[in-house]
C-alpha cells in the first residue's frame, strides 16, 4: 500500500500529537494531551484551517496544518503553513513535499494568495519548493526565518 496524503480524522490525532511533541515540544512542558486538544480544536474548527496527515500502511507517519496564527513572536500575517512532521524513519521519499503540497492547495482553494511559515533548520527545503526568506530574527536564542510563498 502506497503513503497517502488525505485530511486528518479523529483516528490520526494519538499518532500525529506523539510525532508531534516529541519533534516541536521536547523539554517544554507541553503534554501529550494538550496537543492532541489542539488538533482536535483544529478538525471542529470552520474547515479554513486544516490538518493532512500522510499515512504508510494505513499508520500515521507525518503532518502538516494549515493554521491562521502561528507561535509568538506573531507577525501580522496570516495563513500559516505550519507542524511539517515526517517520521524519521520515512524521511528522503519526498512526503514532506506531498504534505506541504496538500497545505497549499486548500489554502489556494479557499482563495489564499499567499501562505507563510516559520523554519529554524529547513529552509533549504522549503527554498526548493518555491518559498521565500522574508526574515531573519531569534527566537529562543536561535535564528528563526519567516518564509512567504505566493500561491
Amino acid at each position: 500500500m502506497p503513503t497517502t496524503i488525505e485530511a486528518m480524522a479523529e483516528r490520526d490525532v494519538g499518532a500525529v500529537a506523539r510525532l508531534r511533541l516529541a519533534a516541536f515540544f521536547a523539554g517544554s512542558g507541553r503534554t501529550l494531551a494538550e496537543d492532541a486538544t489542539g488538533l482536535r480544536e483544529l478538525l471542529a474548527s470552520d474547515g479554513f484551517e486544516a490538518a493532512f496527515v500522510a499515512r504508510d500502511q494505513g499508520l500515521p507517519i507525518g503532518s502538516c496544518l494549515l493554521v491562521r496564527n502561528e507561535i509568538d513572536p506573531a507577525h501580522d500575517l496570516t495563513p500559516w503553513l505550519a507542524g511539517l512532521i515526517v517520521d524519521q524513519d520515512h524521511r528522503g521519499r519526498g512526503i514532506g513535499t506531498a504534505l506541504v503540497r496538500a497545505v497549499e492547495a486548500h489554502a489556494a482553494s479557499a482563495g489564499v494568495g499567499r501562505l507563510y511559515l516559520y523554519t529554524w533548520n529547513a529552509r533549504r527545503f522549503y527554498e526548493a519548493l518555491g518559498w521565500v526568506e522574508v526574515q531573519t530574527f531569534a527566537q529562543d536564542g536561535e535564528p528563526m526565518a519567516l518564509m512567504s510563498r505566493a500561491l
